[in-house]
């Protein structure tokens, strides 16, 4: 207990630890007036799980921001212009789409190539 608590049941103005109880508290179960956490109560929470009348939105981590570069193209030409960046040849159809190389056996050789699969 006290101003700033640390611990596996930590309370105080400031809680930090597994199961939290203060003003501010950030533990997998906790209550507080601001919380996060798994399972949370407060008046302004973040969690996967919580109870309160403001819940915060909070920014998906950084990983998830990351752009995933697409296999898939629109037009012929697009995935053509891929494939010679790939090292390989030609464009294939797959569902409404396109796809570099001549082949998804060609494909997946030139990704291989690339990204040192084997």
């Amino acid at each position: 207990m006290g101003v700033i608590a640390i611990g596996v049941v930590p309370m105080g103005v400031i809680s930090l630890g597994a199961v939290g109880m203060g003003l501010i508290s950030v533990a997998a179960v906790n209550m507080g007036v601001i919380t996060a956490g798994i399972t949370t109560m407060g008046v302004a929470w973040a969690g996967v799980v919580g109870m309160g009348p403001i819940r915060l939105q909070l920014s998906p981590p950084a990983i998830a921001q990351v752009k995933k570069e697409s296999t898939m193209y629109p037009t012929k030409p697009e995935a053509e212009k891929k494939a010679s960046e790939m090292g390989c040849n030609g464009a294939h159809a797959m569902g409404g789409e396109w796809m570099p190389c001549s082949s998804m056996d060609e494909y997946v050789k030139a990704y291989s190539k690339q990204h040192g699969s084997h």
